[in-house]
């Protein structure tokens, strides 16, 4: 855990200028007050560092340490300008405000589909839903709760109930040991995550998923939790070292989901971890997975109107009396084990960013400096303070854990993966085709700093250039450019576009898309009919047997001048009920083709609507239950089946998800499931995708109303 600079301060010039703003306040001049300088605060460390096996959370709270600071008049760096002394969490007192992030960075503030939103965190959090309510209650916004539906609360095997430690507030109070602190700061970390994706995304649903430990494997598992759980984004606010991560693990991994939205904090200690207590000199997993959307730290600053100013890589690192110190800095580096995915070799200058083929993090970034931190409601004595007679648990928190529910709620308003396997590649695309969807992060570094933090100021003793030049030889992995950077990426957000799928100029009309997926229903209808008329011709070959036999069975019993013998009995229409032995068995059907060798890949065929389902389609708004399919597979395997309808967003016609997706374990021959939810489907066009783990994939189509 990086250890916060503690100082004896002198408080009577701040008590005196507290005392100045109150007289001003009483009589009634609106008196419009600056942030204070970022000297008057420190930063705690949410939780320590981790062991070998475990993660840590990257939560970064911001501490007040000056009598002004503590009396929370003034607003925080990047929170709105306001007229008068701040005094609550909507005033800008404890930072940003959900208004203060859609209007810094261009976001409406819901997102026209269905989209959930799952956070995946260690231990339990008694009071998360309660804080996620006080936090809409003061800020203005609807409510997310488990009684509306919005608000979900599940263990790492997806169950409401047999919750991890600390089952209650009261269980955790009396605890003590390092457990009881671990888990009172991923308490912190629960609370960011909750209500930072509430506030990017207010009417996307919520899924809060806690592992039993922090140890990868309790976290993976409660990452497969929430994909079966239907997110359609993920933002895991954790990591840890590369140590024992190899291509093959990793390719495994619950990380490796195509078609859903996973985020990864990039972490808090700068370059390669330099900034930490004992520097691991490697990027964080899983945010070096090639598989996730890595994103990085920014320090956010606004005009006058909270509209969106400038941002720089943060980086607030350095030592102090020969130790680290500092208030953190974004995570990154080259990974030493995973390669870069093509999209991301594909960006200008490669070669200037310094990590060959390996993989650069990160992919994108967002506000992150826990001084331009966000405002969040968390019942704990590290946040608990008086306003207006009464007790409140307002406290600021920042780290790449902010960045990281910024970047996944920001991808659910857009609405969500839109069937793109790995959506990183959605935004280098877009960096190309819509240049200023992004603010293209091109000052600061997050490079080391040699020389000592000033505790004056409270920012780095270095410069950009020194830092850099200290660290990666001045290339672009920890150097901040235009274009793409290992520090921030492709950019911050910018609206919504540029993580909404990319329309190429050139390309096919809409036309030639809708003539195209006519011609494939067609071909696929020809194929179910095809299919039909085969199984229609076995059943009818298989009665023919059945007949065959019942009638030799008969024939022998009748020559045998024998009606009812052994236990057997023929009913009054002359068919055999109970044979005393054993039918013949039909002939096999001779195989028309050789078993090779070694497993078959895995192949979907015959896949259908069920007639029911068909009937049930036809009716206004039909419930996603009554989807009922079929399909034959070749060998057993896992299967994901998703359901996107077409929708037409700023002239282009595209594909949207929903959250009705879900993934089976299906054995070889004929299955039949439905899909899973309480939703109804609205009118419209859709596409239903059976696709096979390590398979090919197959669609339908069909359309309501």
């Amino acid at each position: 855990m990086r250890s916060p600079t503690r100082h004896n301060t002198a408080l009577s010039l701040s008590a005196l200028i507290a005392g100045v703003v109150a007289l001003f306040v009483l009589a009634g001049t609106a008196l419009a007050l600056s942030p204070l300088p970022r000297s008057d605060y420190t930063v705690r460390a949410a939780c320590g560092a981790p062991s070998p096996g475990r993660a840590s959370c990257l939560a970064l709270q911001l501490v007040p340490r000056s009598a002004e600071a503590q009396a929370h008049t003034h607003p925080l760096a990047a929170a709105a300008p306001i007229g008068g002394p701040a005094s609550a969490a909507s005033e800008g007192a404890f930072g940003l405000t959900p208004g203060d992030l859609h209007t810094a960075y261009q976001l409406p503030d819901k997102t026209t589909g269905e989209q959930t939103i799952a956070l995946v965190d260690a231990y339990n959090d008694p009071t998360a839903e309660s804080d996620l309510r006080s936090y809409d209650r003061e800020l203005g916004l609807p409510p997310c709760t488990s009684a509306n539906g919005c608000f979900k609360k599940v263990n790492q095997r997806g169950e409401t109930t047999n919750l991890p430690f600390p089952r209650t507030s009261a269980e955790l109070e009396a605890s003590e040991g390092p457990m009881a602190e671990e888990a009172e700061g991923w308490g912190g970390e629960i609370s960011l995550d909750i209500e930072a994706a509430h506030a990017t995304c207010q009417n996307c649903k919520i899924l809060l998923v806690e592992a039993s430990s922090p140890e990868y494997e309790d976290l993976e598992k409660a990452e497969h939790a929430a994909v079966q759980l239907g997110a359609t984004e993920i933002s895991n606010s954790w990591g840890g070292p590369e140590l024992g991560e190899t291509p093959a693990i990793e390719s495994a991994s619950q990380f490796n989901r195509p078609g859903i939205v996973i985020t990864a904090s990039a972490g808090d200690d700068g370059y390669l971890e330099w900034a930490a207590q004992a520097p691991s000199r490697e990027p964080s997993f899983p945010a070096s997975s090639p598989h996730v959307v890595a994103v990085g730290g920014t320090r956010l600053t606004t005009a006058g109107t909270g509209a969106w100013q400038s941002e720089k890589v943060w980086n607030d690192g350095g030592e102090s009396n020969g130790k680290k110190d500092g208030y953190g800095a974004g995570g990154g580096g080259c990974s030493e084990v995973f390669e870069a995915q093509p999209w991301q070799r594909g960006v200008a200058d490669w070669s200037e960013v310094g990590c060959g083929l390996k993989r650069a993090v990160s992919d994108v970034a967002a506000d992150a400096d826990p001084y331009s931190g966000l405002a969040v409601y968390y019942t704990s004595r590290e946040c608990e303070s008086e306003h207006e007679g009464q007790i409140v648990h307002w406290c600021t928190y920042g780290g790449t854990s902010l960045a990281s529910p910024i970047v996944a709620s920001t991808y659910a308003l857009a609405g969500g993966a839109h069937g793109v396997s790995y959506p990183a590649k959605t935004l280098y695309e877009n960096t190309t085709a819509h240049p200023a969807s992004l603010h293209d992060i091109a000052s600061g570094s997050n490079g080391e700093c040699l020389k000592p933090f000033n505790t004056k100021t409270g920012v780095s003793g270095c410069t950009s250039s020194e830092e850099a030049e200290a660290s990666c030889s001045s290339k672009a992995i920890c150097l901040s450019r235009l274009g793409f950077d290992g520090p921030s990426g492709v950019g911050t957000p910018h609206g919504i576009v540029a993580f909404e799928l990319p329309s190429t100029e050139g390309g096919p009309s809409e036309a030639e898309i809708l003539k195209k997926e006519e011609a494939e229903r067609q071909e696929e209808a020809q194929r179910r009919e095809e299919g039909k008329s085969e199984e229609e011709a076995e059943r009818r070959e298989e009665a023919e047997r059945q007949e065959q036999l019942e009638r030799e069975e008969r024939k022998r019993l009748e020559e045998a001048g024998e009606r009812s013998s052994g236990g057997k009995t023929i009913s009054s229409n002359g068919l055999v009920a109970q044979p005393s032995s054993p039918s013949p068995a039909p002939a096999p059907a001779p195989a028309s083709t050789t078993v090779a060798s070694g497993p078959a890949t895995p192949q979907i065929s015959s896949l259908a609507l069920t007639v029911r389902a068909l009937f049930a389609l036809n009716t206004t708004r039909p419930r996603a239950t009554q989807v009922a399919f079929a399909f034959t597979l070749n060998t057993a395997t896992h299967v994901r089946i998703s359901l996107a309808k077409r929708v037409r967003a700023h002239g282009h016609t595209r594909w949207q998800v929903t959250r009705y997706s879900l993934t089976i374990s299906a054995g070889s021959g004929r299955i039949g499931r439905h899909l899973t939810g309480r939703g109804a489907l609205s009118p419209g066009f859709y596409r239903l995708t059976a696709t096979p783990t390590h398979g090919a994939a197959r669609s339908i189509y069909f359309q309501i109303g």
